[in-house]
């Protein structure tokens, strides 16, 4: 059995990668496990030169990996290699950063020494989506090396040609054979590999129903996950906003990768007061999106990930034409060739919509009217996700009040919610659980191991 890749922009196929067998996966498993022997005794300069000699790569390699990126599932190139350099960044954030992040921690104690080492536990399986390709592996990777474990990734099949370019560019920069390894799998691979004694542990991005299914697997084992599922990110603009900026970052927030990010906004939550300026510039700004060939420096925004992403984005607008929210424009199949939908907006929006359950992961804004901040804050929270938010208000006790409020993993205030080496990323409610990045995305997946001293 083959996994094929095919370029959304053309529909045309790109490569075939064949599926692991059963003793293949054995072998990687194997050799996994014999690497955290070794690795876990590594020094941190061996790890930080490592993790510096890779971030290195990526910049080097961005135009390569930029390209493969847009091939496989339609992002702007621009985009793409600006994701491959960003990729350096977390590299680089753990290579200096990370022998301070896991020096023993103290604890103040009348009668002796006690303190917390942060130890590795062992071989990680990542389960990764398509949407950041490079970001959302590296997101597990970088603190992996760091913390003295290893990685084994399941990559979205629409996406193999860049896991298999990870792999390249690893061992390429140094990396010892077995420290990083591609599984060239399906889904159906998964639970076995979990539920292996050799893998301490999992992390996944993606649906609600695949961490659901893996989570479970996982749970029956006993073993500790991350799970960064999706958003239905409240995006709030109150009067004291500049107004022009907050309908000009929204039109950047709908429309990023195609609206195929976890993170940015998705429902346009405007106080009655500002809704009709906001709207009168966020109507301008949306529908002077350009779609077309990622490859075009012109292009705003590329196609959908694929066909089948495209016909889900699309049959979820035509259940909205069903209810009371009004589609005021887009949201339309524009070419037969590609996988390609214009930007669009739906207006109307309460919180009793069916859409109010689901993630709209395609460049469609939902827009609803607000009464005040209470109403503002009732609305963000209606929704069963809490990933991403972003309120766009100059008032102090406003933001204050809108941090405590919200309920999400993480608040942005007059800015385009993203996510950084240095800052924990992860969510709550349906979004799932445990951080990324930072200091907490390093200790994740580590024992913290309290040490009480003579």
């Amino acid at each position: 059995m083959t996994i094929d890749t095919r370029n959304p922009a053309t529909g045309e196929q790109l490569e075939s990668y064949a599926e692991l067998t059963e003793s293949e996966i054995e072998t990687k498993l194997a050799k996994a496990a014999d690497r955290y022997a070794d690795w876990r005794q590594s020094d941190y300069k061996t790890r930080t030169d490592l993790l510096a000699s890779i971030a290195d790569a990526f910049e080097s390699r961005s135009e390569e990996l930029g390209r493969q990126i847009t091939l496989e599932m339609g992002k702007t190139f621009a985009s793409a290699k600006a994701e491959a350099e960003k990729c350096a960044t977390a590299f680089r954030f753990y290579a200096e950063n990370g022998p301070a992040l896991l020096e023993d921690q103290p604890w103040e104690r009348a009668d002796g020494k006690v303190y917390t080492r942060y130890l590795p536990m062992g071989p990680v399986l990542a389960v990764m989506p398509w949407n950041f390709p490079l970001w959302q592996a590296v997101r597990f990777l970088a603190p992996t090396i760091m913390a003295g474990n290893v990685g084994l990734l399941k990559h979205a099949s629409v996406t193999m040609g860049c896991a298999e370019l990870i792999d390249q560019v690893l061992r390429d920069a140094g990396a010892p054979e077995g420290l990083f390894q591609n599984l060239v799998i399906k889904s159906d691979a998964v639970a076995a590999i979990v539920e292996d004694d050799r893998i301490v542990a999992a992390t996944l991005t993606g649906s609600e129903g695949a961490g659901s299914a893996v989570a479970e697997t996982a749970g029956k084992c006993l073993k500790k996950m991350v799970l960064e599922l999706g958003g239905s990110d409240p995006f709030i603009v109150m009067p004291s906003a500049d107004i022009a900026d907050a309908a000009e970052k929204a039109v950047k927030a709908r429309i990023q990768n195609t609206g195929q990010s976890c993170i940015c906004g998705k429902r346009m939550i405007v106080h009655a007061d500002v809704y009709d300026s906001f709207m009168d510039k966020f109507r301008a700004g949306m529908k002077a999106v350009k779609w077309g060939d990622p490859f075009d420096e012109n292009t705003d925004m590329g196609p959908l990930s694929s066909f089948d992403q495209r016909d889900t984005v699309l049959e979820q607008i035509e259940k909205v034409r069903q209810t009371d929210a009004t589609v005021e424009f887009g949201g339309e199949a524009v070419d037969d060739d590609g996988a390609f939908m214009d930007a669009g907006i739906i207006s109307g929006m309460t919180t009793d919509n069916p859409l109010m359950e689901e993630e709209l992961f395609g460049p469609v804004a939902m827009v609803f009217k607000a009464k005040d901040a209470d109403d503002a804050i009732r609305i963000a929270n209606a929704s069963p996700y809490g990933l991403g938010s972003a309120v766009f208000t100059q008032d102090e006790g406003e933001q204050q009040r809108f941090a405590n409020e919200i309920e999400s993993g993480m608040t942005a205030f007059n800015q385009v919610l993203a996510s950084m080496p240095e800052a924990p990323f992860g969510g709550i409610k349906r979004s799932g659980y445990g951080r990324e990045l930072s200091a907490f995305g390093l200790h994740e997946f580590m024992n913290a191991k309290t040490v009480f001293a003579s």
